[in-house]
């Protein structure tokens, strides 16, 4: 289980706000323009958690890529705080589907990686630590990720994010791969990551029902190129039930706006 209380020795993060206008991004495939996002606008509050929900390859991926800065838009504004994303910051961290772990590395080595490359580990080695905790993984520390399962995985993946106490947790399906129960469980905890964290986060994900059982917000995209098609607000607050009735009528929402109706 994920640990009940944040004992952080530094204050939580307090979450970036995100303002997008006017975006648009191609690919060059071949030598022939790919558009993938067509004139997107949206802006996201300090502290939100916002789902990006659209049929396979609309773009939802290259968004968070362009906001973590590791490409740059074809056209338009990216802002996080009032300022233009430019080069990848510790700030803003994506987290991938593959937890990508370097298997040669501890639990502990894996999750110091980010303050190792910034070069503080040396005075740092307590946050590591705490994020460990933090993800319900203590007494795990000296573990290899042979030794993990996909969740277990999935879990140090979060905590090498968390422990460069990010405003931004960008999160591509981060629970894509993992089975049913273990997703079910991994959701739950993932809101009582961010909430205790304080920052804003944002996840793309192709589960409907994910998106309303985790966000504030689920922002529908169409085919690509992609624009925003719906804008849905989860009126609820958590903890969530999952066989709550709103949920229910959010889910069909998003369903007719997929063009997906018919499947309910």
């Amino acid at each position: 289980m994920v640990a009940t209380a944040l004992n952080r020795t530094i204050p939580p993060a307090v979450g970036q706000r995100v303002d997008i206008s006017g975006l648009s991004h191609q690919f060059e495939l071949e030598g022939d323009p790919l558009p993938v996002l067509d004139d997107v606008d949206f802006s996201i509050e300090p502290g939100s958690f916002v789902a990006l929900l659209g049929p396979s390859g609309c773009g939802k991926s290259t968004l968070l890529r362009l906001l973590a800065g590791l490409d740059h838009p074809t056209k338009g504004q990216l802002r996080v705080d009032g300022s233009p994303v430019g080069d990848p910051d510790p700030s803003r961290i994506l987290v991938f589907q593959d937890p990508t772990l370097f298997p040669w590395r501890t639990v502990w080595d894996n999750v110091a990686l980010g303050l190792e490359a910034q070069g503080i580990l040396r005075t740092s080695k307590s946050r590591i630590d705490e994020a460990i905790r933090l993800v319900g993984l203590e007494g795990f520390d000296k573990a290899y990720p042979h030794q993990l399962s996909g969740g277990m995985a999935q879990r140090v993946a979060l905590a090498r994010a968390l422990v460069n106490d990010p405003r931004l947790l960008l999160l591509d399906e981060p629970l894509g791969k993992l089975d049913s129960l273990t997703r079910l469980t991994m959701q739950t905890e993932l809101v009582n990551l961010w909430q205790r964290a304080g920052l804003t986060a944002v996840l793309v994900t192709h589960d409907v029902e994910e998106a309303v059982f985790l966000a504030q917000r689920v922002l529908i995209f169409g085919p690509r190129p992609a624009r925003i098609v719906a804008d849905l607000t989860v009126d609820l607050p958590y903890p969530r039930h999952r066989g709550d009735p709103r949920l229910s009528e959010l889910r069909r929402e998003a369903l007719v706006h997929l063009g997906l109706a018919s499947t309910w």
